[in-house]
């Protein structure tokens, strides 16, 4: 049994391979940094007096839609509809003379609705926004938090403004989501290789 699921798993790296679209991970224009942990990315970008990072993670990054088409009357020589990752992401913006960080919890939503009668919907928005002491890695349940369902729109226009013009608008939003969806295929395909080794282990 484990010798025939190791070779699967050697047909599927080789496949996974084949289909990869970056080998190196693609880069987000506007001067970002990016520091990956696993699973964790982090992008960094400085500006006069700021600094401003935007944290997301790949793990569940993939809407759970995708998987259940594919299945059904496919023709074997099909490609398979590609999977996109669209995870949540943290915006911090730090200004140097406060103690504090400015916390933006954002997410690509479902279903792309924008408002009624809008142009240019944005490809992001933003659910939660809260104040938490600057270096500090445990945020605190007692900071208020600004939850965006309930928001005066002119004030929550303000705070995407306020995030684009620190580089974080739809196009970045895009560039997240290729960078996502590079890095989590990067990590399947190792993870498919970990497997690989672990399962032919005696």
């Amino acid at each position: 049994g484990d010798k025939a699921f190791a070779q699967f798993l050697t047909d599927e790296i080789k496949e996974e391979k084949k289909i990869q679209k970056h080998k190196s991970l693609p880069k987000v224009s506007g001067g970002w940094e990016l520091e990956v942990h696993g699973t964790e990315a982090k992008l960094v970008r400085k500006i006069a007096g700021e600094k401003i990072t935007v944290t997301f993670n790949i793990n569940n990054s993939i809407p759970p839609s995708a998987e259940d088409d594919t299945q059904e009357g496919q023709k074997p020589d099909e490609q398979e509809p590609e999977l996109t990752s669209t995870p949540n992401f943290v915006v911090e913006v730090i200004k140097d003379d406060t103690k504090q960080t400015l916390v933006l919890d954002c997410h690509y939503p479902e279903d792309e609705i924008g408002h009624e009668g809008e142009e240019e919907s944005d490809i992001f928005t933003i659910r939660e926004v809260s104040f938490q002491p600057t270096g500090e890695s445990d945020w605190k349940d007692t900071n208020y938090t600004l939850n965006t369902d309930s928001l005066d729109w002119a004030l929550y226009d303000h705070l995407m403004d306020f995030l684009a013009d620190r580089g974080v608008d739809n196009t970045f939003a895009d560039e997240l989501i290729e960078l996502s969806t590079a890095l989590e295929h990067q990590e399947y395909i190792k993870f498919l290789e970990d497997l690989k080794s672990f399962v032919k282990c005696q």
